[in-house]
């Protein structure tokens, strides 16, 4: 495994194990006890997921000491404010079962998100959160927010993959010293992405997956990758990404396949800024 060193100092491991859409208790559970005992060490959940608690019981469970981990959870909308964020972080706290968390993000840039962006700068010099940070920031809005906050977000957790590449993204991110992570890196299965031919093509070279080639492809380029699945031999196979190398050929061969914007969401659609704003997690 390999880490990467936030702006603060904190080490993040490249790759770790996302649990979006995975309930049901029981089943989320053993999945995060599945990934921790299949080597991953980062788990990437969120208030918006329902399914802390099992995260939470998982890590109880794990015999891994605390301090191996790395758990990362996220403000949902509804929460969007200054003292919405404060309270919402004791509640994902209490979910976890945890004392502190190693990196708490904003979900969506909606609602007051300046507000709740100083609470989690007041959490972070407190100690409870490690690190903290944003998803799905455009450039323009991460701009806007690196110039007005005191802390500088660690990550910027955003959609990357072969067909959405976003490398304007990642300059500024680059520029500002944000950390990249990529939700959905396997762009949900869309293209086909597990048997296409270009990524299946390169991986034949160093007998891999189009899968396996498709996270190396984002590491090389310095971005944290979080897959997701159920299945323990597609964990194990996910993790068996650091023994190669994509050469510069393979690398410039993926990029030809940007198709330059999202499939997957938009969030320049005012009816889905809507849908979001209406979705509640508690009363």
């Amino acid at each position: 495994m390999e880490f990467a060193m936030l702006n603060n100092g904190v080490k993040m491991p490249m790759e770790g194990f996302g649990v979006f859409q995975v309930p049901d208790p029981a089943v989320c559970e053993q999945a995060v006890l599945d990934a921790i005992a299949s080597g991953y060490r980062l788990i990437d959940t969120a208030a918006a997921y329902m399914n802390e608690e099992a995260v939470g019981a998982a890590i109880k469970k794990c015999g891994i000491p605390r301090e191996e981990l790395f758990i990362t959870t996220k403000l949902w909308v509804q929460d969007s404010s200054y003292e919405g964020a404060k309270k919402a972080v004791q509640t994902s706290l209490d979910k976890l079962g945890l004392e502190y968390l190693d990196l708490y993000l904003l979900h969506q840039p909606m609602g007051d998100y300046h507000g709740a962006y100083r609470a989690l700068e007041e959490l972070y010099k407190e100690g409870v959160l490690r690190a903290i940070g944003v998803c799905n920031c455009y450039p323009h809005v991460l701009a806007d927010l690196c110039e007005t906050a005191e802390v500088i977000p660690a990550v910027n957790q955003v959609e990357l993959h072969p067909f959405f590449q976003q490398e304007d993204a990642l300059a500024l991110m680059k520029e500002y010293g944000v950390c990249p992570e990529a939700w959905g890196p396997f762009a949900e299965g869309k293209h086909g992405i597990f048997t296409h031919p270009v990524l299946t093509a390169i991986g034949e070279k160093y007998g891999k997956s189009a899968a396996q080639v498709a996270l190396r492809w984002n590491v090389q380029r310095g971005v944290v990758v979080i897959p997701k699945s159920i299945h323990k031999d597609r964990m194990e196979q996910n993790m068996d990404i650091w023994d190669f190398t994509l050469s510069e050929e393979d690398m410039n061969e993926i990029a030809k396949l940007d198709i330059g914007h999202s499939e997957i969401v938009n969030h320049y659609d005012p009816a889905f800024v809507k849908m979001l704003h209406s979705m509640k997690i508690h009363s």
